[in-house]
């Protein structure tokens, strides 16, 4: 019977609190509450610049979040097969390399695929486009038919060279998109989803501290005004009992203490260097990817431009004789 009691006693402790503080809110909602407890400018401004500070995470994230997305430049309308996702074209190469007849470039082209499929980029799909092409120009170009020449085609050299670039290019964006997800994504994540959340927390806590403040106030004025008070319902902070009294200086010390608690999370939050560090990582990694890209077409520019020079100059010599 006494365990029933002591639960009864503590449900309504606990209870009454957050009875009178949905009042106060109600009351609050629907204009009937008397004067509001001010916040602090100082802890006003707080509270902008880290409102300020989430939206600019949520939008960040919400567009950079598409360097999880391997194929977030595949071209959306291509068709691949998977023998065409089968093999990287390094391998492609190689076996092609050390075929001697159509046939057998041809089955170079669609060996089994021996590890996970190739990576569905926009870079890697134009590099498969590219060898798939030179093999189409080589094969004719290499037939012994009467149209034939039996030489290599300028153009499909340099498809093949262009394609080995292109999916050197798509390996270094991949590295790019790593390095963001794990130097910038996953940083902005946390302060976002833990460092904000534990401010939202504290904020709300303030909340809390500031209606309970409010809703003793109000009980405390409306005792003060009851005629059956010590003072006759003269009202005013004279008839205010002492028990009101300590109730709301109790209040508002929780108060107080609340705030100061808030303003030092949420400046916590506002002041590490760790986002302005992880924008640094996201801006290396896209440094380095271009940077890698760049040197991978320098080193192919040359090559390309010689062999655009040597069919040039073998045109001219064959427009000269005709």
């Amino acid at each position: 019977m006494d365990q029933i009691q002591n639960f009864g006693k503590n449900f309504q402790a606990s209870f009454t609190p957050f009875a009178q503080r949905t009042q106060q809110l109600v009351r609050e909602q629907l204009g009937q509450a008397g004067e509001r407890t001010e916040l602090p400018a100082s802890y006003v401004e707080l509270e902008k610049r880290v409102d300020a500070l989430k939206q600019a995470h949520q939008k960040m994230l919400q567009v950079t979040s598409t360097y999880t997305n391997e194929s977030y430049d595949y071209p959306p309308n291509l068709r691949e097969s998977m023998t065409d996702l089968g093999r990287t074209i390094s391998e492609k190469v190689n076996l092609l390399s050390t075929a001697n007849t159509p046939g057998e470039a041809s089955a170079a082209l669609t060996a089994p695929p021996q590890a996970k499929p190739q990576p569905k980029t926009l870079n890697h799909a134009i590099a498969r486009a590219s060898l798939a092409s030179s093999q189409l120009l080589h094969g004719a170009s290499s037939s012994k038919g009467p149209s034939g020449s039996g030489k290599e085609d300028p153009l499909a050299s340099a498809l093949e060279k262009y394609a080995i670039a292109e999916e050197k290019v798509g390996e270094a964006r991949l590295g790019q998109d790593a390095q963001i997800q794990s130097r910038f994504l996953a940083g902005w994540s946390t302060t976002l989803n833990t460092n904000l959340m534990f401010a939202a927390r504290a904020r709300k806590a303030v909340d809390t501290a500031r209606l309970s403040l409010d809703a003793a106030k109000a009980k405390a004025s409306k005792g003060a005004d009851a005629p059956g008070s010590p003072t006759g319902g003269a009202g005013g902070e004279s008839g205010v009992s002492e028990q009101a009294r300590a109730d709301v200086e109790k209040k508002e010390d929780e108060f107080v203490a609340q705030v100061e608690e808030a303003e030092g999370v949420m400046r916590n939050v506002l002041d590490t260097p760790e986002p302005l560090r992880n924008l640094s990582e996201l801006i290396i990694a896209q440094l380095e990817y271009h940077k890698h890209t760049v040197e991978i077409l320098s080193e192919l520019q040359p090559v390309v431009d010689g062999l655009q020079e040597e069919q040039e100059s073998g045109y001219r010599k064959n427009r000269g004789s005709a």
